[in-house]
């Protein structure tokens, strides 16, 4: 046995030469999964100039040095890779979209809350985005709840003055505009936490900001849809 059975930690070998080498790694490795914290789960290309200690999940389709180490963890060691193989069950914080993750065995599942032998999944997402109000009377935002999506509301805020005959704004949906909240204000750093019943999107359903008694001439807000998705059991 030259690993540990969950870390994938390199062990002492009887008479082994240059020990601090071995035991040196072993910490490296277990500094970067406890706790563990990966920068992305989707980029398929390594970065070329990685932080010392920095872990990514890598995915199905990776290139060049991470060229067929999909499932594996690559933790950044003394300037090179090391890939430590992800474990079913896995849990980890993905930096590059601020939600939690879970390793179905294949891949890291973003925002699982549960994963069933079978494969079904209940997934939580808080996804953001910014968007510019350009002018006119609303914008559509990229923000989008995804079909059969559970929605949960909407929070935001804003980044930069909002400008125009508009006197407010309002967040919403095509055909339900003031949703997620109305008369909101206009000035920096103005908010918006706008819970509302939970509803049922069953196709992809956009984010609408609409203008209150005018129009947009520039600002923009920081918006995050809230929502939950489920999966069934995977194909058999």
């Amino acid at each position: 046995m030259t690993e540990t059975a969950n870390l994938a930690l390199p062990l002492l070998q009887p008479a082994q030469a240059q020990k601090h080498v071995t035991v040196n790694e072993a910490l490296a490795r277990l500094d970067s999964l406890a706790q563990i914290t990966l920068a992305s789960v989707s980029k398929t290309v390594p970065p070329v100039n990685p932080t010392e200690g920095a872990a990514y999940g890598v995915p199905l389709g990776a290139e060049s040095a991470w060229a067929g180490q999909a499932g594996h963890v690559a933790i950044v060691i003394g300037g090179g890779w090391v890939f430590v193989p992800a474990r079913r069950g896995w849990r980890a914080m993905v930096l590059d979209t601020g939600q939690p993750a879970l390793f179905d065995g294949t891949d890291w599942r973003v925002g699982a809350a549960t994963l069933t032998p079978g494969d079904a999944s209940l997934t939580i997402r808080s996804v953001e985005a910014d968007v510019v109000l350009s002018g006119g009377a609303n914008v559509v935002t990229p923000l989008v709840f995804p079909a059969r999506s559970i929605a949960l509301g909407v929070t935001g805020r804003v980044t930069a003055e909002i400008i125009g005959t508009a006197t407010a704004w309002q967040i919403g949906v095509d055909g339900d505009s003031a949703r997620y909240g109305t008369g909101l204000g206009p000035s920096l750093n103005s908010w918006l936490n706008g819970p509302a019943a939970p509803v049922v999107y069953w196709d992809p359903t956009a984010l609408v900001v609409t203008g209150v008694g005018g129009d947009f001439a520039g600002g923009a807000v920081r918006l995050v849809a809230h929502y939950v998705a489920l999966s069934p059991p995977v194909a058999v």
